[in-house]
């Protein structure tokens, strides 16, 4: 027949013969028409009705051929960039001897959502750093042995109590988790700018839309710490972001610029006010006629064991990650069961007057006075606090969680407050678990030293889901030339004509035995239309029409998936045609 696209490589791989997974008639691609009963956010609706994964269980998922296929797409990516910067791939096992794990104390801090085994004496890995870590012990023993950079993709297991949104916040999902191991904090600094770099292009290759943020450690540990996200009404996580300079941080560390409460140049005297059945900080304000900046809201916060008061001004909120950094050790909030007998009061008339414990305030409090707080007594407020005055032992911290509009800490300008997924977390672990399991080198002067680690983590389905959230439209999926798993989408219309059926069946056959990825609808029974939606619906780049009309005038149609755009071309000039389509797209997108 031809001689196609010899030249054009970057498409091609080895394919000898015909190779039926490629043909839908023997291939098992279960679209659906309907939106399923559990899919909300439009990647799992697209994952599902397109054939790429079906549900197991809650948070559990099967991933089908088609959708595997883009898994080991996205793997590969990862895996070119992670080699270019030296990474050696592993595999590490999930089941891991939970005794590991109760060395660095991360048992506790993972707590329900580490899964154990029925005897307790193995856990599934919801991460590896302590695995690896062991593999280095006594075996990288010297400076000479350093830096390493090992990397693996591995399924890790996370308990979920509320698994949603498809894939990304499932009970079990792929992760690819790579870990450096330097001499100093400097030399991870270049390990740290390095993966930066590489998950700048892996994302970059993928045709995501992402920015960074700072971000918390959180059970990982460490400094420094960033997180690559996408904006997304799905997203599990709320991020603070300034449009003018590009300030970004989870809500969790956000910072902004906020007015703090006046001092005023005269303050009151104490006085105990009735206050029935005012609960809330706006049905106080309601009652006393006043603003919510007059008021100190009281929480109260078990600390080791120990109770914490805790001051924010008016309706702001407490960040407990922000509490959590302040505090150290094991905090959780007051249960309800507690409040009454550690003030004297249920939630609503709690205060910092005749507090005995700990007291701690937000920033914007500072020095406040002429404020309204509970009274440590049901029903009864107490206005005219000074803090300064009242509460000479109190701390300040910042404790509030920002939110939109408030200055951006850079540049002043208000910031924007959204949801967004977590694509990739990068963090400056230091030597937290090196200490913990004693893995140590010796320097030039033969003086021993900690190994100081890094932790690099990217949630492979999370890229697939994320590039779905951002590239699809009312039809289905519209891929790109990297993640497409197919580059050629052959359409045989009305295949019971033996004419058609036999045309078609050797476009597919030559073009795949020149190397190309062709998925090739040839399906007897299925209508036009039924063939057309669910060309749109799995969304490869380019459609080849191959219909009784115009082939009887020796033509096909040529249909563009991301812009509906169609042609009519004659197959003597296909060749050319497709070869122009196709390097169009890779400089493209």
């Amino acid at each position: 027949m031809w001689g196609l696209f010899q030249s054009f490589t970057i498409f091609a791989h080895s394919i000898i013969g015909e190779i039926f997974f490629m043909r839908l008639s023997k291939s098992f691609v279960p679209t659906l028409k309907e939106v399923p009963a559990d899919a909300v956010i439009p990647s799992h609706i697209l994952m599902v009705r397109a054939g790429l994964v079906r549900m197991l269980s809650a948070g559990i998922y099967s991933f089908l051929p088609v959708g595997y296929k883009m898994i080991k797409k996205i793997s590969d990516i990862i895996r070119e960039e992670m080699d270019a910067i030296g990474g050696q791939e592993f595999h590490l096992p999930a089941l891991n001897p939970k005794e590991i794990w109760e060395e660095t104390g991360r048992v506790e801090a993972f707590g329900d959502t580490m899964f154990h085994i029925k005897n307790r004496e193995y856990v599934l890995a919801p991460t590896h750093e302590e695995i690896m870590t062991f593999h280095a012990k006594g075996v990288v023993k010297s400076y000479k042995d350093l830096p390493q950079i090992w990397y693996q993709i591995q399924t890790k297991f996370r308990n979920e109590p509320r698994p949603r949104s498809g894939v990304i916040r499932g009970r079990q999902f792929l992760m690819k988790d790579a870990y450096s191991f330097d001499v100093s904090y400097e030399a991870l600094d270049k390990s740290y700018e390095l993966h930066d770099q590489a998950y700048r292009k892996i994302f970059d290759r993928c045709g995501l839309k992402y920015f960074v943020v700072g971000a918390s450690s959180g059970a990982m540990g460490g400094s420094k710490s960033e997180e690559f996200m996408v904006k997304s009404d799905a997203g599990e996580d709320t991020v603070a972001y300034c449009e003018k300079c590009g300030y970004a941080a989870n809500i969790e560390v956000a910072e902004s610029v906020i007015q703090p409460i006046v001092r005023h140049s005269e303050s009151k005297q104490i006085e105990k006010i009735s206050t029935p059945n005012i609960k809330s900080i706006d049905e106080l304000c309601e009652f006393l006629k006043i603003d919510h900046r007059e008021t100190a809201k009281s929480r109260i916060y078990i600390h080791d064991d120990k109770p914490v008061l805790v001051l924010m001004s008016g309706n702001d909120e407490v960040n407990e990650t922000k509490l959590e950094r302040v505090l150290g050790g094991n905090v959780r909030p007051g249960h309800p069961e507690e409040l009454k007998e550690i003030t004297g009061a249920d939630a609503g008339s709690i205060g910092p007057i005749g507090f005995k414990g700990r007291i701690i305030a937000d920033n914007r409090l500072k020095d406040g006075n002429n404020l309204y707080s509970g009274a440590n007594e049901n029903d009864f407020h107490i206005g005219g606090i000074d803090l300064k005055r009242d509460v000479p032992t109190v701390e300040y911290f910042d404790l509030r969680t920002v939110e939109s509009g408030e200055g951006c800490v850079n540049c002043k300008s208000p910031i924007d407050v959204f949801k967004a997924i977590e694509l990739g977390h990068i963090f400056k672990l230091g030597t937290k678990y090196t200490d913990a399991l004693g893995v140590n080198y010796l320097d030039e002067n033969g003086k021993e030293h900690p190994i100081v680690m890094g932790s690099y983590g990217i949630g492979v389905e999370r890229v697939l889901a994320c590039y779905l959230e951002q590239n699809h439209d009312e039809r289905g999926i519209i891929w790109n030339e990297n993640l497409t798993p197919f580059h050629i989408h052959l359409i045989g219309l009305n295949m019971k004509n033996d004419e058609i059926n036999s045309a078609s069946s050797n476009l597919y056959n030559e073009l795949t035995k020149e190397g190309y990825d062709v998925l090739f609808d040839d399906r007897l029974d299925a209508s036009a239309g039924f063939k057309f939606n669910d060309a749109d619906l799995m969304g490869i780049p380019i459609q080849v029409v191959v219909g009784e009309k115009n082939y009887k005038n020796g033509n096909v149609e040529i249909k563009i998936r991301r812009t509906g755009k169609k042609e009519v071309v004659a197959l003597s000039n296909l060749k050319s045609k497709l070869r122009e389509l196709l390097n169009h797209l890779t400089h493209k997108h």
